[in-house]
């Protein structure tokens, strides 16, 4: 079983509308409703490859129940910890010249005493995994140290995967992580190093291996991605194919790699299991993961070399 760890849901309405202007009325042309939070879309793409996915972290009442139901409707367990107000909610509006314009609405901060019993709900659930994932941002309220901390509850023999932001991602480094997953933007803050091609990014990664992760997974989107672990460098494309939607890429790489590195898959393996989900997610529109099809006829056509 592998848990993933959401500690920032988000509720994600995208409108399309006929035009967009302040003060007037606006007919809206489509819409769509997302239940995400990186963790979340991770377990969902656990779930689509057959993986037993379960997902905690905070909920919260007024707006929160609607992930239940997409969690069951994805076969994917969970067991949240309710917080009092909302879940964070965006507003994406796109009008006809598809020009974005984003409303954000904040999540309540997490209750102090909630924050504590997290601890206790992942050191429990994680007893039973080989894998936690965590994934994302923390949500307000909580200490910036408050992500080293739940990963110090769990056991030393569960694998760790993390995909959050740089500077965060380093702090983290000592808690004996696994997997990490940076994109190009996010490893060059939390390296301080300026990446500006193949050698500067291989350099970046393996300053993290010396800085304890054990493997770093470098997406670089339609390029496809490298991995490091301090004794290999690989790399792997991503086929050219039609783009509906980036949403939700990352956490397909991310469900993937943790899949193929929890059943003991060698570093080649990894990468290509991970491109080949970020390939698929990106050719199905109006979705934030991918199809277990998609991906089976994708990941044949990997290919990775040694850099």
């Amino acid at each position: 079983m592998i848990l993933c760890v959401s500690l920032s849901p988000c509720l994600e309405i995208n409108f399309e509308v006929d035009s967009l202007s302040v003060g007037k009325m606006h007919k809206v042309i489509n819409r769509r409703t997302f239940f995400t939070g990186k963790a979340m879309n991770v377990a969902t793409g656990l779930a689509r490859l057959g993986a037993q996915a379960v997902v905690s972290g905070f909920m919260h009442e007024e707006n929160g129940r609607l992930f239940e139901q997409e969690m069951h409707k994805e076969g994917v367990t969970y067991k949240f910890v309710w917080n009092k107000g909302r879940v964070k909610e965006v507003y994406n509006f796109v009008d006809n010249r598809s020009m974005l314009t984003e409303i954000v609405d904040e999540a309540t901060p997490i209750d102090a005493k909630n924050g504590e019993l997290l601890f206790k709900t992942v050191a429990d659930l994680s007893e039973n995994c080989n894998a936690v994932v965590f994934s994302g941002d923390i949500a307000a309220g909580l200490p910036e140290d408050y992500m080293y901390k739940v990963l110090s509850v769990i056991p030393p023999h569960v694998l760790k995967i993390v995909d959050t932001d740089g500077y965060r991602l380093v702090k983290l480094l000592d808690c004996g992580i696994d997997l990490i997953k940076p994109n190009a933007e996010e490893l060059s803050r939390a390296t301080g190093m300026k990446i500006t091609d193949r050698d500067s990014m291989v350099r970046a990664c393996e300053s993290l291996v010396e800085k304890g992760a054990k493997r770093v997974l470098l997406s670089l989107g339609k390029q496809g991605a490298i991995i490091c672990d301090g004794r290999r460098r690989l790399f792997c494309t991503s086929l050219n194919v039609a783009m509906n939607s980036t949403a939700g890429a990352g956490d397909a790489m991310v469900a993937a790699a943790t899949k193929a590195l929890s059943e003991g898959a060698d570093l080649a393996d990894i990468l290509r299991c991970g491109v080949a989900a970020g390939t698929a997610s990106v050719t199905l529109p109006d979705s934030i993961s991918f199809l277990k099809e998609k991906y089976e006829e994708i990941l044949p056509m990997m290919t990775v070399k040694e850099i």
